[in-house]
């Protein structure tokens, strides 16, 4: 008589139960780290994006030295328009570190003339990984903000003549004329702060 003994086609399965479960353990933790480097990496772009627009911002809201709104002619708003009166030093580019410190990470600030380009990395890394070349990696990303006008000096709009005769009569009231048919005026006897007047003369934007 032929005795048949039981148990033994689940001991020849175990083995694969055991790499089956082992290979689904790793997918899974496969997948955690790609989940995880994707918010790393979503992370870096955040804070890119933030330092980007901090600093084009703080360049708009701070003029050169010695800039006199009440004694600018027609022709020198023009210039402030075109972005050649702002005063884009270590300011900017610290306000970008700043904003990019509250998103814990840190970033390299480029200034050109309007434009601002940041490049951030983040603090915190993918952490220990079971994929190759994943693990402690920090996340990186880039970005470009810029300042854009959105008015021009409205022509044979400004009063007094800003130099004719022996003594000039100051530049009169500035009228601007905006995007979506905004018309700004801009009264020298009653100045306004620059930073609420640059809010609506000029845009700040991410650009690629």
């Amino acid at each position: 008589m032929t005795w048949r003994r039981f148990g033994g086609d689940r001991g020849q399965a175990f083995p694969i139960y055991v790499v089956l479960a082992a290979g689904l353990l790793f997918a899974a933790l496969a997948y955690f780290t790609i989940g995880k480097a994707a918010i790393v990496r979503s992370n870096a772009q955040g804070a890119a994006d933030a330092a980007a627009l901090a600093a084009a911002r703080e360049a708009r809201d701070t003029l050169l030295p010695g800039v006199n709104l009440a004694t600018l002619s027609p022709e020198e708003w023009d210039q402030v328009l075109l972005g050649n009166r702002f005063d884009a030093s270590a300011d900017a580019c610290a306000a970008a570190q700043d904003f990019a410190a509250m998103n814990d990470a840190t970033v390299e600030c480029s200034p050109s003339g309007t434009r601002f380009t940041v490049r951030s990395m983040t603090n915190g890394t993918v952490g220990d990984s079971v994929v190759p070349g994943t693990s402690g990696k920090r996340g990186g990303a880039d970005a470009t903000a810029e300042i854009v006008p959105r008015c021009h000096v409205k022509a044979g709009e400004s009063g007094g003549d800003g130099g004719s005769g022996p003594t000039p009569e100051p530049p009169g009231p500035i009228k601007f004329s905006c995007a979506k048919g905004v018309v700004v005026d801009y009264d020298p006897a009653q100045p306004r702060v620059w930073r609420s007047l640059a809010a609506v003369l000029f845009d700040i934007r991410l650009i690629d």
